[in-house]
């Protein structure tokens, strides 16, 4: 029986988590369907476009993201303080940007001075509901997968479930485990044979950070890292620098597993986080076969299990084994 959003989620242990969406009956997505025939490609950039327009009015940063052919992988950061800093009008603006909104609402952006004070006191009320729901990941996915639904099955002239009814969440407790998931994400369509390099794994992530090097500039939709200078946002934990020479080699390695060259792994970011390389190539390989739930050292896991009053901890012994 699934978990609980509650035993799942907890902002006091971690702002991290990895998502991953499946439509249902392993229906394609995207791409070609190899038994009818029909092209679904066309839907990557509905998905890619939505998760940069609900990252700009959500208060949760993207860090990593794939879209695959019949499920997406999200890792998203929540946070926590920034949602608190925005004005009631602003707050409201956000939400409008995806949802019709009562006429009290409408009728007082439109004009401020047009409401009375009951109402005023009605929009504050608004306002700490849309708030809270602007740093949830309940509502980002939410509002991610109901949006390509409704536009697939449109397109499709059916009717019915698309996703299946709920999205996988896995709380990413510590350094390693955010660096092993990021890349296992970036890395998901090499290894799925739809892409050949980074550059050219369309509709992710990487791809995404690469095009923006290229330009010199900064990607708009996804959390920087810490060497990005982006002011007035909390970074990622480690170097772009250091992270795209590890998927890097870590890509290179798996493609010249069967040959007699040497990887280049371990690197400098490898070292900081205290894991072998071997560890490493596992994990991020196969990184939902052996974490199904919470994934960190196994002292996080503890902990976060205990703040979310879950009576098990599932994986432990590869917690142990991989990352401590």
């Amino acid at each position: 029986m699934p978990l609980p959003r509650y035993k799942q989620i907890n902002t006091d242990v971690t702002p991290y988590y990895h998502c991953i969406s499946r439509c249902v009956r392993q229906s394609y997505l995207c791409g070609r369907d190899a038994r009818t025939g029909i092209n679904y490609e066309h839907r990557r950039k509905w998905i890619q476009d939505r998760l940069h327009k609900l990252s700009q009015a959500f208060a949760i940063d993207l860090c990593a993201y794939a879209v695959m052919h019949n499920h997406i992988h999200v890792v998203l950061h929540i946070a926590k303080g920034r949602a608190e800093g925005w004005t009631m009008d602003e707050v409201l603006l956000r939400w409008r940007m995806f949802y019709k909104c009562p006429p009290v609402v409408q009728r007082y952006l439109e004009n401020f001075d047009s409401v009375t004070s009951e109402e005023l006191a009605e929009l504050k009320s608004l306002s700490v509901l849309y708030r809270e729901r602007l740093q949830s990941i309940s509502w980002f996915m939410r509002m991610l997968n109901e949006y390509i639904a409704r536009r697939a099955n449109k397109e499709d002239e059916c009717k019915g479930y698309f996703w299946e009814r709920r999205f996988r969440s896995q709380a990413i407790l510590d350094e390693k485990a955010l660096a092993s998931v990021m890349a296992y994400v970036d890395l998901n369509p090499i290894r799925a044979k739809i892409a050949t390099t980074l550059s050219n794994s369309h509709h992710t992530s990487i791809q995404y950070r690469l095009n923006a090097k290229r330009s010199n500039k900064t990607p708009k939709f996804l959390m920087p890292f810490s060497d990005s200078h982006h002011k007035n946002t909390v970074p990622l934990p480690f170097a772009f620098t250091d992270y795209l020479q590890l998927i890097t080699d870590t890509m290179n390695a798996e493609s010249n597993k069967d040959t007699c060259k040497v990887p280049k792994l371990p690197n400098r970011l490898l070292s900081k986080l205290g894991m072998t390389k071997e560890n490493w190539q596992l994990v991020t390989s196969n990184f939902e076969t052996l974490f199904t739930g919470p994934v960190g050292c196994p002292e996080m896991m503890e902990n976060f299990a205990k703040c979310c009053q879950r009576a098990c901890r599932p994986n432990v012994a590869n917690a142990q084994r991989y990352l401590s």
